[in-house]
């Protein structure tokens, strides 16, 4: 049976009720619906939209969401994580609903969007009994491994992390809902109703809220991170973001020939909040700081981009040897994040 894409207007029509502020009692405990290392392998891109209102705001009051999402999204660092394949598991015990596959892996920015009705992708809806199921959405074509009537255990394969549907970068959209109210996982309360958290205007909260339908080991490995560095590295040309996002040759820190002719330096980071300093550097064999650049983030932005070329400091080759690749980020005074890739050049 197709699966019934039901994240839309709906939710808006509903009447808040006390019933709806927390999590109602009965709530199956969540695991992790993704097998990858949160925080390293895998990030939560985009966190449930807490603001019903027009604007958008993550729970914690971040921007890490956009103006009615109703899911959250586990994205991949770029494609070439998407093609080596990564598992997507049931959260929870239940029954396979339904599933949809056979929709192509490919961006919205080339397909210009999925047909209506089928903005979901590839996705399979597990049934938790008592009103409550759970959707995995944006599945790879021909990975799902399960089908209607199958019994599924949390940890379950059910199918791979794809590009299906509305998206444009590698990731589960993972939802839930009970009775037909889609509801955030973080803080157990009904999507697209009641009032936006109150927040300052520099505020993140790092704790998962006590009402969370997460179980106490997923709290742990899903604690809030603002901002992220997706990947950095060093390219064999000018870097391209949709060739890093492809994880294109050089780009994902495999070692690379000392006489390429052109040595770029890129990052990408998520999370940044307008007027963040982000600083690149590349320090050589030696140890010698071969380049610094420091700019700041225009506005909020889900994702950034950084990428340019290091100046060779002679006509020779480079020197072969281990590159360091180091992406600070800075919010005021306060450095938000500071990391390390390492490059090896032959």
């Amino acid at each position: 049976m197709p699966v019934r894409y039901r994240w839309g207007l709906a939710a808006l029509a509903f009447v808040p009720s006390a019933a709806f502020a927390q999590a109602p009692a009965g709530a199956p405990a969540l695991e992790v619906p993704v097998r990858c290392r949160i925080g390293t392998d895998c990030f939560v891109q985009n966190y449930v939209d807490a603001d019903p209102g027009p604007g958008m705001r993550d729970f914690a009051c971040g921007r890490l969401s956009y103006d009615g999402h109703k899911g959250t999204d586990f994205r991949l660092t770029d494609l070439e994580a998407m093609r080596r394949g990564v598992a997507v598991v049931a959260a929870a015990p239940g029954t396979v609903a339904r599933v949809r596959d056979g929709m192509d892996d490919v961006s919205i920015r080339q397909s210009g969007g999925a047909p209506a009705g089928r903005e979901a992708g590839n996705a399979v809806v597990v049934d938790h009994g008592n009103g409550w199921e759970t959707q995995y959405s944006h599945l790879k074509r021909g990975s799902i491994a399960v089908k209607p009537g199958d019994r599924v255990e949390a940890g379950t394969v059910l199918a791979q992390v794809g590009l299906s549907g509305n998206t444009e970068f590698p990731h589960v959209d993972f939802g839930i809902r009970h009775d037909g109210h889609t509801l955030d996982p973080y803080t157990g309360k009904e999507v697209g109703i009641g009032e936006a958290p109150a927040c300052s205007a520099d505020q993140a909260a790092a704790a998962v809220p006590s009402g969370t339908l997460w179980s106490a080991e997923a709290r742990r490995t899903l604690a809030y991170r603002p901002s992220a560095v997706l990947g950095a590295g060093l390219a064999p040309e000018a870097p391209k973001a949709e060739v890093a996002r492809n994880g294109g040759y050089g780009y994902g820190g495999r070692p690379m020939p000392a006489d390429t002719p052109v040595l770029g330096v890129w990052t990408e980071l998520m999370g940044g909040r307008q007027s963040d300093r982000v600083t690149l550097e590349v320090t050589g064999p030696d140890g010698r700081r071969l380049f610094r650049n420091e700019g700041a983030v225009p506005r909020p932005l889900a994702v950034l981009f950084f990428g340019t070329e290091v100046k060779k400091p002679a006509p020779c080759p480079w020197a072969p040897g281990p590159y360091r690749v180091t992406v600070t980020l800075r919010h005021g005074d306060e450095t938000v994040l500071r990391e390390e890739r390492r490059v090896e050049l032959r």
